[in-house]
This record gives C-alpha cells, structure tokens and sequence, in this order.
C-alpha cells in the first residue's frame, strides 16, 4: 500500500454498462488506502471532490456510439463545470470515450481497424507534453498495460491533429498499434494537462500475483498526484 494519499477526495461516475467501475475502487482501496465515492450518472451534482474517474465498460450498451448517450447523462453538465474550473479527470477506456463525446478531450474513438475485439496486454511509451505526468517517466522507459476494447482506434485529423501534437497534449503511444489509431495514440490530455483519457486499463495491472505487471499503479499514483496539486 501506498501511503499519504488519504485525504485525496476521490470520486468516479458510474453508468449503466459499466464494467470496470469496481475494478478501479478495489485498486485505489487496496493499493492507496483511497475510498473512491461512487456517483451515480442520474445525479445532478458532484460533491466535493479533488478528482474525478470515469470507469471503462459499456455505457448503454454502446449505442449509437461508444460513450456518446452517456455524454448527455444528467450529471455531464456538472462534469464539463468540474473540467472547466480545473479538476482533474482521468477517463479509461469507455471513461475515455465518453470524454470525446463529450468534447472534453479531442479526436474520436471508433471501430478498431480489423473490426474486432481485442484484449491483451500492450506496451505503452509515454509521451513529452503538457502534464504533471509527462516527463515523470523515463523516455525509453515503456509500461505494460492491458486493453480490452473493439471501439478503440483514435482518430484526429487536421488542423486539430496538429494542434494536439504541437500543444503536447498526447500523453501515450502504443510500442506496437494494436488498432489502427492515428500516430499510434492510445492516449491524450487537455490543453491544460488536467484531463486525461487512456484506452489501455491501468486498474488492470497492479498486481503481480495475476501474472501481469504493475505498471498501472504509476498512472493511478499519478492522478492522485494530480488531484492533489
């Protein structure tokens, strides 16, 4: 367990469909001694907290389009005023999803390039650029972290694809595209590195006794830190 997190007030949304949203309160429980409050996508306010998780999963099934019915769950408006104050927010996988949607990250997800589910683990190099977390890991230093998605591939295009790489906002590339996303992307950060969205599930390797790695702690750890600035 790591300590000094305590006081870190943590919360994470929770929609119909999600999938992973428990997986992420066992990490932080066990790992950081964090009770994270769970919230509920039918409220219409967030209590007060110092960060915000949106979980992977299946919000409504995937209807439409990944994550797009959620971005208009009643609690959104409070998340967009969260985001627009500066709370940080870290979205994974459909948490990263809902955030395109939601036009609080750039770019889209959409079907992976083979048209298929997949789910292993990937090799993530992390990226220079405007967050607390870049340059908190060595350049030729990768993370092992696993993904399980079949809506997964990035995609940006543009003058908007040139501003996300000049502002700094891409925060990890995969070593070896497993989808098709452009330049490799498997995830990127807001113009003022408080909002992030990864595909791959850092809450899915933190523990060694499930013969993964626990690289995901670095990236939990590291929102925590975060919210705690």
């Amino acid at each position: 367990m790591v300590a000094g997190y305590q006081k870190v007030k943590v919360g994470m949304l929770q929609f119909p469909g999600s999938n992973c949203d428990w997986d992420l309160v066992d990490a932080y429980r066990r790992h950081f001694d964090i009770d994270v409050k769970v919230i509920w996508h039918q409220e219409s306010d967030l209590p007060k907290l110092d960060g915000l998780l949106i979980p992977g999963g299946f919000s409504y099934g995937d209807f439409l389009r990944s994550g797009s019915l959620a971005s208009h769950s009643t609690i959104m408006p409070a998340v967009r005023a969260f985001a627009k104050a500066g709370g940080p927010i870290l979205g994974i996988c459909n948490g990263f999803q809902i955030l395109t949607e939601s036009q609080l990250l750039p770019g889209a997800l959409i079907q992976n390039e083979n048209g298929k589910f997949i789910c292993r683990s990937t090799e993530l190099d992390p990226c220079e650029g405007v967050s607390q977390f870049h340059g908190s890991v060595a350049k030729d230093e990768s993370l092992t972290v696993p993904i399980a998605h079949a809506d997964g591939r990035y995609i940006i295009f543009g003058d908007d694809h040139k501003k996300l790489l000049d502002q700094g906002q891409v925060w990890f590339k995969y070593r070896k595209n497993p989808n098709g996303s452009v330049d490799d992307i498997a995830g990127v950060v807001s113009q003022n590195g408080r909002v992030f969205g990864m595909m791959p599930h850092p809450e899915r390797a933190t523990d060694q006794v499930m013969g993964g790695s626990t690289d995901g702690l670095h990236i939990l750890r590291f929102f925590l830190e975060t919210c705690s600035l």
